[in-house]
């Protein structure tokens, strides 16, 4: 099964808000990336917008086929 794709665009920030993004990335152990979408989804949880969360890629060897 595919992992489900997920929707790229160009994001313009003030470095500042970058620079405290990345630092607060790695104080929690993800990417800048990952951490923009967790405070996306913190902030439309707290506006009221429950979002189903997408099935996790599936990690390691793909089973053996017979």
């Amino acid at each position: 099964m595919a992992a489900p794709k997920k929707k790229a665009f160009a994001l313009r920030l003030d470095p500042a808000v970058h620079a405290a993004i990345e630092r607060l990335a790695a104080a929690e152990l993800r990417s800048a990336n990952a951490e923009i979408e967790m405070l996306l989804r913190e902030a439309l949880s707290a506006r009221g917008i429950k979002l189903e969360r997408s099935e996790p890629p599936r990690r390691g060897r793909p089973p053996k086929q017979s």
